[in-house]
């Protein structure tokens, strides 16, 4: 822990990183897996699970928490950290994303964003400073910057336009945040599927010399490999000694190939969520806990597992409550996959140490291509 936010690369292998990143309340080892916590809850964990799983950092929304319970409330209740027992790193994420996911409830211009709240109707308004201002009352101790994610395919036009808005935002943002020690303000490179406009992006950004660098809008529509893209076009143009965040990604295939092009950190509804509609993430892959072959199968998820929601319940089990639509099923299968996702994530963290990040990565694959065991 430090007084201010610091980065430091302990390692590198390849294009890898091995580092850490310092903050009052405490230290995030990257490559990093961030939770997400919408709305101050990851859904169907405890958060002291949360914890002991590994993660040393967890995400809330802005839009979210905006709406419900709202930021002031949240901050005469002591900050987010407080209310939710919490007390390591939280990102918040802007609102951004919501401008696109909530496009039809939204009207944006040169100010900011307009939203139709999808709760009750009620009118709100965000703008650079107000996103930057409601992070604050929440407590947040890396905040994003606010901006516009256009989902793929989009066109070019439409592209740069959102692209250098989310750039004279960013400039709005670092104002708004101001200096804040042992906090920090992340910009987020944009330009969709299109090389120049990433260049131009991630170029004008680092010349705001920030504390920290997100790659948005990718994981939005487009191949996995127009992400690859994107991310190596990116990282020549964004410094060296920052960390670098991509949002909202992904599988732990997506992780593993970003890793190896330079990724810092990572944040994905997909352990969670998927953990609720009963497909569990396995050293074996991927499985459906729906798929009556698991019926009348006493074995685990995974024996070796540390986690117990894999090593000591059967699948017959875990087949049943998936299927019964008990809510213990989605909180065993959240369990295993968090664990799964952080165990992931110690690994690679160990293979870059070790200088055999390649190694790691191709065995990772092997085991997710030989497929889960036989049925019974």
């Amino acid at each position: 822990m430090t007084e201010t936010f610091e980065f430091k690369l302990l390692a590198t292998d390849g294009k890898a990183r091995r580092g850490e990143v310092s903050m009052p309340r405490g230290t995030i080892r990257t490559p990093a897996f961030m939770p997400v916590g919408t709305a101050g809850t990851v859904k169907a964990m405890y958060l002291d699970q949360v914890r002991d799983l590994g993660a040393d950092i967890i995400l809330g929304n802005t839009y979210h928490l905006m709406l419900r319970p709202g930021a002031e409330r949240v901050a005469r209740l002591g900050g987010l950290h407080e209310l939710i027992r919490w007390q390591h790193p939280i990102l918040t994420d802007s609102g951004g994303f919501q401008v696109m996911s909530l496009s039809g409830l939204r009207k944006l211009d040169e100010q900011g964003v307009t939203f139709k709240s999808h709760i009750d109707g009620a009118m709100h308004h965000m703008s650079p400073e107000r996103s930057i201002e409601i992070q604050g009352l929440l407590g947040s101790d890396i905040q994003m910057q606010l901006d516009e994610c256009v989902a793929l395919p989009a066109s070019p036009k439409e592209i740069e336009r959102a692209m250098e808005m989310s750039l004279r935002w960013a400039e709005r943002c670092k104002v708004a945040f101001g200096d804040q020690p042992g906090k920090a303000m992340f910009g987020i490179v944009q330009g969709g599927d299109i090389p120049q406009l990433r260049v131009r992006s991630a170029e004008a950004l680092s010349g705001l010399d920030l504390k920290g660098y997100a790659i948005g809008g990718l994981a939005v529509g487009e191949p996995q490999e127009v992400m690859l893209d994107m991310i190596e076009t990116t990282m020549p143009h964004l410094p060296t000694k920052k960390p670098r965040y991509l949002m909202g990604v992904g599988t732990p295939d997506d992780m593993l190939k970003s890793v190896a092009r330079g990724i810092d950190m990572f944040d994905c509804v997909m352990p969670t969520r998927s953990g609720r509609h009963g497909l569990a993430f396995t050293r074996r892959g991927r499985i459906n806990l729906r798929n009556a072959r698991h019926a009348e199968d006493m074995r685990p998820l995974d024996e070796e597992s540390n986690c117990p929601a894999a090593r000591d319940y059967s699948r017959a089990y875990l087949h049943h409550l998936v299927r019964a639509n008990e809510s213990l099923g989605g909180m065993l299968l959240t369990w295993n996959n968090l664990a799964y996702y952080q165990d992931l994530m110690a690994g690679i963290r160990k293979a870059i140490e070790e200088g055999r990040f390649a190694d790691f990565m191709a065995e990772t694959q092997e085991g997710w291509a030989r497929g889960d065991i036989a049925a019974l």
